[in-house]
């Protein structure tokens, strides 16, 4: 019988958080996802604490200030969490002698590159959001050695806030919407990373040399988030859902307080060589939420 492994899943109620309760772990294995009220990031008492009393054998970092905008007027809140957070999880899980798993972004880039990023590229954030969370990747990746980084971008899922769910409630009450068009990603799945995230997680238990540093997971394929917009209603459409007409704009026609990457697009062949994990086309991905969401149709 194989041993009983407990794993910490911080920001267990953000998309991703959600997506890695529902993945099919091994029985073996137990899930905490303790609120913030029950586990404060930024006290190394409060994690040693939660440590003294669970043997973790690994921890898996979503939590995250994820507010890009916000982030902007708060910058001590956005570091505390993006930043803070996992340099205490690294110190406690190095002493624990346990490895750790860091969610990261495409926001650490400036998006002036015109092909998809690679790890080695260089890193150049244009906001507080994209540098709380670079200081995070160094925080976690300095404090632990047995540290995997897994930047991601473009999240999406059935839970919580995202560009997909509100493209669908706008859809519903306005036949036409300008959609950004010059800024080009890969839209990616929570569901997708959380098994990505569960594969990695595993190994390094298993395997002490197991690979680690930064790796990029998004779902393959590319598009505008207009693009997206129009794959979205397309798929609804088929359902019998709402739908929209999508007018492509600059970003210039659509200010924000923080600046966005024109390019979010993410290589993420070092993550297929060194761990065997494959995405699926961000179609497929897109497809499969909206029909989750209207349960009683299909997309397909």
């Amino acid at each position: 019988m194989a041993e009983t492994l407990h794993i910490l899943i911080t920001g267990g109620a953000g998309q991703v958080g959600l997506e890695l309760q529902s993945v099919d772990w091994p029985s073996h294995v137990i899930l905490h996802a303790p609120p913030r009220t029950e586990l404060n990031l930024g006290d190394l008492g409060s994690v040693r604490a939660a440590f003294a009393t669970t043997p973790f054998a690994a921890v898996i970092n979503c939590g995250a200030w994820t507010a890009v905008d916000q982030a902007e007027t708060n910058v001590a809140a956005a570091f505390a969490a993006n930043a803070m957070g996992p340099a205490v999880l690294a110190d406690v899980t190095r002493e624990a002698g346990v490895p750790l798993v860091q969610v990261s972004t495409d926001y650490v880039f400036d998006g002036s590159k015109t092909v998809p990023y690679e790890e080695t590229d260089s890193v150049g954030p244009l906001g507080v959001y994209g540098a709380s969370k670079l200081a995070g990747e160094f925080a976690a990746l300095t404090g632990n050695p047995r540290c995997v980084v897994l930047r991601t971008a473009w999240v999406l899922s059935s839970h919580r806030s995202n560009f997909l769910k509100t493209m669908l409630r706008l859809a519903a009450d306005r036949p036409s919407l300008r959609v950004v068009e010059d800024q080009h990603g890969c839209p990616t799945a929570a569901r997708d990373i959380a098994a990505a995230l569960k594969s990695i997680t595993m190994r390094m238990i298993a395997d002490p040399g197991a690979p680690t540093g930064v790796y990029h997971f998004v779902n393959a394929g590319e598009t505008s988030w207009a693009g997206l917009a129009r794959a979205i209603f397309a798929c609804s459409a088929r359902s019998g859902g709402p739908s929209a007409t999508v007018e492509g704009i600059p970003s210039a026609e659509y200010p924000t307080t923080a600046r966005r990457p024109a390019n979010s697009r993410l290589c993420g062949d070092k993550l297929t060589r060194d761990y065997s994990i494959v995405p699926r086309p961000w179609q497929e991905a897109v497809d499969e939420i909206v029909s989750e969401l209207m349960p009683e149709r299909s997309c397909v």
